[in-house]
């Protein structure tokens, strides 16, 4: 990973600032000053639906596509070679995985249980096979991977029998993801699930199309038309593929566990319109210091994540997490806002990261 001190290109601010709002709202729903006082909307979803901490994952990986089409549409627009392109992508994925495995080491570094998938594993496996798609494809075929990974997915959970469950069945032990997650990664699932994991390996399929309608996004933004018209098109598009989610939603239930094709289409919905909000108040309206919170976060977001995950395993390890709770923020409120305070609080410290960083001008790079 590299530090620098400067950026050296011009930067979509809407991007960042979209990027350092999800970081932060990741943050916010990670981080609780106790996990069993949380408000509705701050937990993910038991199962089927959604709530708003369900948008944060997916739109990391979709933001992720939208700086693929930016950044390497640059690179080809200057001729630069695809094969260096292609080993410089693949190069970042493979540090990507390892932070990942790291993270999850941490603090047992027990190699027999060691998670093998998870977020910024996700994101490498989804990076690595996007940016060879993007540098292979037009638009065109770009819709046409989107379109066969999720009826590829669709058809596995649909048709493809669970032994001892049968085919279609969509509940925690029976579906066919999590039957792949158990034979394969075994003892390497997720903690807090042991027999299956919520990054898991066939469910990243629909991941990789998330990102490639980010790359869709990135393409709109990218167009040599009026800012104006290109954040109508955002739009439209968002709100398409809302509705599309929404009437595959009957078929394939919004599920962020299994990241259903439903969920796919939905959240991209979601990212598109968001982001087509950002960039007009931000890029259109000029209204950019407002966002500069949020800027100063997406500026840094790996660097964030690495810190955040780091102090939340370091101060439950050592059990200052839960003095903190109980003697700095439980007489101030009632425990749900205590938690929330405590949240709050850890937010504004990983902020403060983000701005000395900022403040020195070094932006960690993978």
């Amino acid at each position: 990973m590299a530090a620098r001190s400067e950026e050296g290109k011009q930067r979509l601010t809407s991007l960042d600032a979209f990027r350092g709002a999800t970081m932060a709202l990741m943050v916010l729903v990670n981080d609780p000053g106790n996990g069993e006082y949380v408000y509705a909307p701050l937990e993910h979803a038991a199962w089927h639906g959604w709530t708003p901490t369900d948008v944060v994952f997916p739109s990391f990986v979709w933001i992720v596509g939208v700086a693929i089409t930016l950044a390497l549409g640059r690179k080809l627009a200057a001729h630069e070679d695809k094969g260096a392109i292609l080993r410089q992508a693949f190069r970042r994925a493979a540090i990507l995985f390892l932070l990942g495995l790291l993270v999850y080491a941490v603090p047992k570094f027990d190699l027999s249980t060691q998670r093998i998938l998870g977020v910024l594993q996700r994101i490498a496996i989804c990076y690595a096979v996007t940016v060879p798609i993007y540098l292979s494809t037009r638009l065109r075929g770009q819709v046409v991977w989107i379109v066969g990974l999720l009826s590829v997915y669709w058809v596995l959970m649909a048709f493809v029998p669970v032994p001892g469950y049968g085919a279609g069945r969509l509940d925690v032990e029976g579906n066919f993801a999590h039957y792949i997650d158990r034979i394969v990664l075994g003892a390497h699932n997720y903690e807090q699930t042991k027999t299956w994991d919520p990054e898991g390996i066939v469910s990243t399929l629909p991941a990789i199309a998330t990102m490639l309608l980010g790359v869709v996004a990135g393409h709109i933004v990218a167009w040599q038309r009026s800012l104006s018209e290109r954040i109508r098109v955002l739009l439209v598009v968002g709100i398409l593929l809302i509705a599309a989610g929404l009437l595959c939603d009957q078929w394939l239930p919004i599920n962020k566990k299994l990241w259903t094709s439903s969920f796919t289409l939905f959240m991209a919905g979601l990212d598109f319109a968001i982001f087509g909000l950002f960039l007009w108040i931000a890029d259109g309206l000029g209204y950019k210091r407002v966002f500069q919170p949020f800027v100063i976060l997406g500026m840094n977001a790996i660097a964030i994540y690495m810190v955040s995950e780091a102090g939340e395993i370091l101060l439950s390890a050592f059990g200052w997490k839960t003095w903190i709770y109980q003697n700095v923020f439980l007489p101030l409120a009632s425990p749900v806002n205590a938690s929330l305070l405590y949240a709050l609080a850890y937010t504004f410290a990983n902020f403060l990261v983000a701005w000395a960083l900022w403040r020195k001008r070094l932006f960690f790079r993978v």
